[in-house]
């Protein structure tokens, strides 16, 4: 996801300093992005040195507490005044823990998940889902508005991770019913096709409908976002529902069926793979 998004800052015109885990993808991202200008720094704190914006997108609460808070965390070398972007998906706690950390130092914060995978990311046309104060949101608004399509500020700290969480939430319960669709129009041996011409166009139509319908007739699940990836989300939104004393049956037994996936060997095909759980012998 940092790469493309990065190609999409460099050509806004934004002077890059680059700072992976594995240093050699920003090398590799350097060498397929020789017109941009940018550099490569050894530590998060060093990318952060007199930088003006720091966005940050790794994998879970335990990788941004390290990156952003830890010895060599970008928030030792952030100047006051400037602005910290986060699109990881992370509890909605550590984001409320980063924001105060953050305004102990002087730094407007936006925890700003995203939906829309790489090929959002790649296309620029990412939605974005944002917590943080007013005056944040309106420094980071157009630094991200050259890889969104969409930018939505929801509410303070936190409340962007808990949008992202219903969306995984909402993401899960509809790929749960496709997939039952699917497997019961291959059962009773329908035309996948006129299936799909007939209930695309009404009350059933979806993005994953029009997107993952005739790939998951194939058994193709080669499309991003990773079962394991979902599986994390999904822990993390359960988890809030509980904070909130609410409760989200349905994606608690899909999140059961990912596991059953992830023991067949679905690890990292896309979350439309969950149609694998859902077996038929046709008649």
């Amino acid at each position: 996801m940092g790469g493309p998004m990065a190609r999409h800052l460099s050509n806004a015109g934004h002077e890059l300093v680059l700072f992976n885990r594995t240093r050699s993808k920003c090398e590799d991202w350097s060498v397929q992005n020789t017109d941009t200008e940018a550099s490569i720094a050894d530590t998060p704190a060093d990318a952060a040195r007199e930088a003006e914006i720091v966005i940050s997108c790794v994998g879970n609460d335990d990788d941004l507490a390290d990156v952003i808070l830890g010895r060599d965390g970008v928030f030792k070398t952030l100047k006051q005044g400037a602005l910290f972007i986060d699109h990881t998906t992370v509890s909605a706690r550590i984001a409320r823990q980063v924001s105060v950390e953050g305004k102990s130092v002087g730094v407007h914060c936006v925890d700003a998940p995203v939906s829309g995978g790489q090929a959002g990311a790649e296309n620029g046309q990412l939605s974005i889902m944002c917590g943080g104060t007013d005056k944040a949101m309106q420094a980071a608004r157009p630094i991200m508005a050259p890889y969104a399509a969409r930018i939505v500020h929801v509410g303070g700290p936190g409340a962007g991770q808990q949008t992202k969480m219903a969306n995984q939430i909402a993401i899960a319960g509809i790929l749960g019913g496709l997939s039952e669709a699917l497997r019961f129009a291959q059962a009773s041996e329908l035309n996948i096709e006129k299936v799909f011409e007939a209930i695309s166009g009404g009350a059933a139509q979806s993005w994953q409908m029009d997107n993952r319908w005739h790939s998951m007739a194939e058994d193709r699940f080669d499309f991003g976002f990773a079962i394991d990836w979902m599986r994390k989300d999904l822990g993390l939104a359960l988890e809030e529902v509980r904070n909130v004393g609410g409760s989200a049956p349905v994606a608690a037994l899909i999140d059961q069926f990912y596991a059953e996936v992830q023991a067949m060997g679905g690890n990292r095909q896309d979350t439309s793979a969950l149609v694998r759980r859902m077996q038929h012998k046709g008649k």
